[in-house]
């Protein structure tokens, strides 16, 4: 398999496939690793395929952003050579196969690789003339954005490891992760991640809905739930900002995070990203919120810049974890727009 990943965390995924997946990596670039199954470990390929004859995919995996099963890799100098070539690979693949439905061709390599962006557009439009040519109505059925959600999808994706090396791969595994558009009122760059969130739990708060802001200023996951009609108790001493100040769905309360207590009742949704030690926010906040059923649902950040996130994510998993006890529908994610922290997100159990 090839998995992505923000670039500058291929270590830490490599890690965590080695430390706690019992898979090997193979090779790392920037934003990617490219793996074998370790012994013991189910074959993440298609011959291990499931009853349904789907690819098996570690579904658990944190930092891996898309898993592109059984990647064939191309080498070629040039632009139509490797559209050529991604061009005669496709064509084999799909012989006899009928596409009728929106598919995803997703073409991608690591960020910050200065000038690749230009090289994978100038190949992927090549692709694109060659498939016009070639297959018309599939061609207009393409989409070259990843569906939202998390789970298998079938299409083309094709991963660059640099300007003359690239993966593809028909079956990928999305994870959820998926960069957001900004909103102008929006107080900080933090209300992307909880927008992000909402795709990798599947569900997002409703009109009507009830939810607790713990550390909320300067204000951007409150206004993103009050943007959607649901009623905010924002809880900070810190001031709000931007569409949150003054929002008449959002009650500000000036309180300390650590000493709210919900009312009868409790609320639809915990949400918390507080600049504070994991364990700390784990014992003395997202337990007791768990345990109680004082939400129903959550999305709590935890910040992992000043502890190892591998042995942080191997303590969240274990079997005595406040989240391994009391939720249920557990995901946690590096997300795109994370930077050292875990997002993790799930309901309570009843």
């Amino acid at each position: 398999m090839l998995l992505t990943c923000q670039a500058g965390y291929e270590g830490l995924l490599a890690r965590e496939l080695a430390e706690l997946r019992g898979m090997a990596a193979l090779e790392t670039g920037p934003g990617w690793v490219r793996v074998a199954a370790a012994s013991g470990a189910p074959e993440p390929v298609a011959a291990q395929a499931g009853a349904e004859g789907r690819p098996w995919f570690p579904s658990s995996l944190v930092f891996a952003h898309l898993q592109l099963d059984a990647p064939v890799e191309i080498r070629a100098d040039s632009v139509n050579a490797l559209a050529d070539r991604v061009a005669e690979d496709f064509f084999e693949a799909v012989r006899g196969e009928r596409i009728e439905v929106a598919w995803p061709c997703i073409w991608r390599g690591p960020a910050g690789e200065v000038g690749l962006g230009r090289r994978i557009s100038a190949v992927e439009s090549a692709f694109g003339i060659r498939l016009k040519r070639r297959l018309a109505r599939v061609a207009k059925l393409a989409r070259p954005d990843l569906p939202r959600g998390v789970g298998p999808v079938h299409g083309l994706f094709v991963f660059f490891a640099d300007f003359g090396r690239l993966f593809v791969s028909r079956a990928a595994f999305v994870q959820g992760q998926q960069r957001m558009a900004d909103d102008e009122l929006a107080p900080s760059r933090s209300y992307l991640k909880v927008e992000e969130a909402y795709i990798v739990l599947g569900r997002e708060p409703q009109a009507g809905e009830t939810v607790c802001d713990l550390g909320a200023a300067p204000g951007g996951w409150a206004y993103s739930a009050a943007r959607r009609g649901a009623q905010v108790v924002a809880v900070d001493n810190g001031p709000l900002k931007g569409g949150a100040d003054g929002h008449p769905r959002i009650d500000h309360r000036r309180e300390d995070a650590f000493g709210f207590t919900p009312g009868p009742g409790g609320f639809d949704w915990l949400f918390c990203d507080l600049v504070e030690e994991p364990h700390h926010v784990l014992q003395h906040l997202v337990e007791p919120w768990l345990a109680q059923s004082w939400c129903r649902r959550f999305v709590v950040n935890l910040k992992f810049g000043r502890v190892d996130p591998i042995a942080l994510l191997r303590e969240l998993e274990s079997p005595v974890s406040p989240l391994t006890r009391h939720a249920a529908g557990l995901r946690i994610r590096h997300l795109y727009h994370d930077r050292e922290e875990f997002t993790v997100v799930g309901w309570t159990k009843r």
